[in-house]
């Protein structure tokens, strides 16, 4: 095999998801493509990773200071979500069912990985509450041990804030599971979240 075929697909296949069967699927791909198509790819690539910054507000993926959210005013500027990562607000957004802003916590409080709360951006969280524009702040985490030890450990932050409402995302049995299948503590989510038909 060419060794420049070698090097594209095994830099592809450090990819999340991306085996050497998908690499080479991708770089052969890539070698029927025009010239310049491969050359707006790789400048699009290098351009993002060069230029991505993170908005000083909540976190997010911005081409500027301010993320397009942020930015925008008709949002509702009292309810803050918070989430782990960037892939969770665009998990949200395609629902179309918030309209709040986010804040993205760059991860959880693993002391297994070595991440702590000083890890994560925790601290311009309470510096948006200080603001005093925030009314609301909604924790959608994962239920993992480290999402819900991340989720208490801000909830009991934010304790100390007045005017605070503070909920997380409902939890429990998901549409057209059975109950059979699952586990206890699952189960004793959705009892607890449940809501009136």
């Amino acid at each position: 095999m060419s060794k420049l075929l070698d090097d594209v697909v095994g830099e592809l296949a450090r990819l999340p998801g991306v085996g050497r069967r998908t690499a080479m699927r991708y770089a052969m791909h890539m070698l029927r493509m025009e010239p310049h198509d491969v050359e707006l790819l790789a400048r699009s690539i290098s351009r993002f990773r060069n230029d991505i910054r993170y908005c000083s507000h909540c976190n997010n993926l911005s081409d500027t200071d301010l993320c397009g959210i942020c930015a925008d005013r008709s949002r509702d500027r009292a309810t803050v979500c918070v989430v782990e990562q960037v892939k969770d607000v665009l998990s949200i957004e395609n629902t179309r069912q918030y309209n709040g802003l986010y804040h993205v916590l760059g991860g959880v409080i693993s002391p297994m990985q070595g991440i702590g709360p000083s890890d994560l951006k925790i601290d311009l969280l309470l510096d948006r509450i200080a603001a005093g524009e925030v009314r609301e702040v909604i924790l959608a985490l994962s239920t993992t041990v480290e999402g819900e030890t991340t989720s208490f450990y801000i909830s009991r932050r934010l304790a100390d804030c007045p005017g605070i409402r503070v909920t997380s995302i409902a939890r429990g049995i998901g549409f057209g599971d059975e109950l059979d299948y699952a586990d206890e503590l699952t189960i004793a989510h959705a009892i607890h979240n449940r809501r009136p038909l």
